[in-house]
């Protein structure tokens, strides 16, 4: 049998495969279905410091091609997932990891430092990439910034940590970006892509945007993205340093697109619109048409084809 086990900053996955953070994870009750499926690992909503109750509706719309959406950031507020974490029980073999999204650099200060002092087995995964808060800008998009967060955060975080990135478009993009992650030496994972931001989807018959915040602008996701989403694990597979990995996110409908992204060098897969589409019952399918594939090509383990993609 194909092994589709895995480690993401030291913690082992049993397999490759969970939710992308703001997807069939806001409530306990779907952190149980999480649980209870055959994902390897379960990540929680993004957490700003308050409960919010995000955009209006309809702010998540399916299209032919993938999704769009304008959620802006709907959670039940950090002390819902900390209390979470705190009684998350750990002897299962499903490691948990936990997203924060703070609206400033101070509110996520005083996130981290309460998930510091709590010295939770969890691990933390801190979104720089929220497209879709009205007035927010992107902290992935502001390299500045970015690097002032992390000298500021990852010294309070203390353990390995990784952060959710936006996708970029630019050579000199990638390479600013790693040489910033490279430098800070218990960040130990990027997450890439989050939804390419901003992009319009409008109905042919009635001639109107189909989400309604934001003049219907909204994050695209699913099949669309795909190859965004592996230029972007590929080019941060060759550019980091020092054992930091990459989890790869952005159009994985079947196990085809799983492989593409091991292949371009992801560490783990998360799903983001197929699993809002399908359901948790999603992962018993994408993990038995991976192994299908490694089988078929003589692969045993992910390391066996891991960042291995050939050029021409």
């Amino acid at each position: 049998m194909a092994d589709l086990s895995t480690s993401i900053a030291g913690v082992a996955l049993p397999n490759l495969f969970f939710n992308a953070s703001g997807v069939w994870c806001q409530h306990e009750s779907e952190l149980k279905e999480l649980l209870d499926s055959e994902s390897g690992s379960l990540i929680t909503k993004s957490a700003t410091f308050e409960h919010r109750e995000g955009n209006p509706s309809p702010r998540y719309v399916p299209l032919p091609t993938g999704s769009i959406n304008s959620m802006g950031l709907p959670n039940e507020g950090f002390e819902y997932y900390l209390n979470y974490a705190k009684n998350y029980d750990y002897t299962n073999k499903k490691p948990l990891f936990v997203s924060l999204s703070g609206l400033s650099l101070q509110d996520n200060v005083k996130m981290v430092e309460q998930f510091a002092a709590a010295d939770l087995p969890c691990v933390l995964e801190i979104n720089f990439s929220c497209p879709n808060v009205p007035g927010k800008p992107q902290l992935g998009y502001d390299m500045e910034a970015m690097e002032n967060a992390l000298k500021v955060l990852a010294p309070i975080v203390k353990k390995p940590f990784g952060i959710k990135l936006p996708p970029y478009f630019d050579i000199a993009h990638f390479d600013a970006v790693a040489a910033i992650v490279n430098k800070i030496d218990n960040l130990a994972f990027v997450t890439c892509v989050n939804s390419v931001g901003n992009g319009l989807a409008i109905d042919f018959e009635t001639e109107t945007a189909v989400i309604k915040p934001k003049d219907g602008f909204g994050g695209l996701g699913g099949a669309m993205i795909l190859n965004t989403a592996l230029a972007n694990v590929n080019a941060f597979h060759r550019r980091l340093t020092g054992g930091k990995q990459v989890i790869g996110v952005g159009g994985v409908t079947s196990g085809k697109e799983a492989f593409l992204h091991v292949l371009a060098g992801a560490s783990a897969v998360q799903i983001g619109t197929q699993l809002k589409e399908e359901g948790p019952s999603f992962f018993a399918r994408v993990k038995k048409e991976l192994e299908e594939i490694m089988q078929a090509k003589g692969y045993k383990s992910l390391d066996d084809f891991r960042g291995k993609v050939k050029t021409l």
